[in-house]
């Protein structure tokens, strides 16, 4: 799938909600089911700065595309990082640095989180396009 069918596919089923607390609940459990990132790897340079949790991310390159992994200690922050991986997991660099992420404004997450939650998605998301570009790179 590409990450526009992906993205389409999470407006989908964030529009099976009417109500924000529904939505939060979604993500909550959407955490649950996040990739989880190996111990060894919860270190301080897979720690994404500029989060208000802890939130650590990896990435591995294998055939041309990348594969994400993720953990952090707030649960609604777990499920916004699944989200992220969801939508970049298995896509190659030139993707996912070609990529305008448009279900987080569609869904209307960004707004519906405070200041420095909002501040933390884009430090993931500026993660994981540091991710793409430093793979693309390597080639």
């Amino acid at each position: 799938m590409t990450i526009q069918e992906i993205e389409q596919q999470i407006i989908d089923e964030f529009a099976n909600f009417d109500e924000w607390l529904d939505r939060y609940a979604y993500l909550i459990d959407l955490g649950k089911d996040c990739p989880q990132i190996d111990e060894k790897d919860k270190n301080p340079q897979n720690l994404i700065k500029g989060c208000q949790s802890n939130v650590w991310l990896s990435c591995e390159q294998r055939d041309g595309r990348l594969y994400f992994r993720a953990d952090s200690d707030a649960v609604i922050t777990r499920g916004i990082i699944s989200l992220l991986i969801r939508a970049f997991d298995g896509q190659t660099p030139a993707d996912i640095l070609a990529a305008d992420i448009t279900f987080i404004d569609a869904i209307g997450l960004r707004e519906h989180l405070s200041p420095t939650r909002s501040n933390g998605l884009t430090a993931m998301l500026k993660q994981i396009k540091m991710y793409a570009l430093a793979f693309s790179v390597k080639g």
